[in-house]
């Protein structure tokens, strides 16, 4: 099952990269960022109270409300360079550098979460990062 949730990932992002350059033309990058947060926040939000899953908050632990909340940090400086970036350059160049998280992902995965590194990823990995190279040069 999370591999359709993982495709069905994908291919919103693919619409948002599309529909966030259309829609920010003779926009400030960092109101349109400001606008689809907005969004987002009115959809998650709307997904918790749709699920009943509200009562949760009081079990969320010390730690993971610190890690969430950088997360969302991380989140907020990701839309903010992407949006600046997809604003100034071509889609189809931008999403290729911004997909190079898969390779700083599977990087920071394996040296703090221990994940394995294995052959298999060093492949993908260097695919990925020579399939970016291609499309942006």
């Amino acid at each position: 099952m999370w591999f359709w949730f993982a495709l069905g990932s994908a291919v919103f992002a693919a619409l948002t990269s599309i529909l966030a350059k259309v829609g920010i033309e003779g926009v400030n990058s960092n109101l349109a960022t400001a606008i689809r947060t907005m969004v987002v926040l009115v959809m998650a939000w709307g997904m918790v109270f749709l699920t009943n899953t509200q009562s949760g908050i009081k079990a969320i632990s010390q730690k993971s409300w610190i890690f969430l909340i950088l997360s969302g940090l991380a989140t907020g400086a990701s839309w903010l360079c992407y949006y600046k970036a997809l604003q100034m350059g071509d889609a189809s160049k931008v999403v290729p550098i911004d997909k190079l998280s898969v390779i700083i992902t599977l990087v920071l995965a394996f040296v703090f979460l221990h994940d394995q590194f294995t052959t298999k990823s060093l492949i993908g990995c260097t695919l990925i990062g020579a399939g970016t190279l291609l499309m942006v040069l």
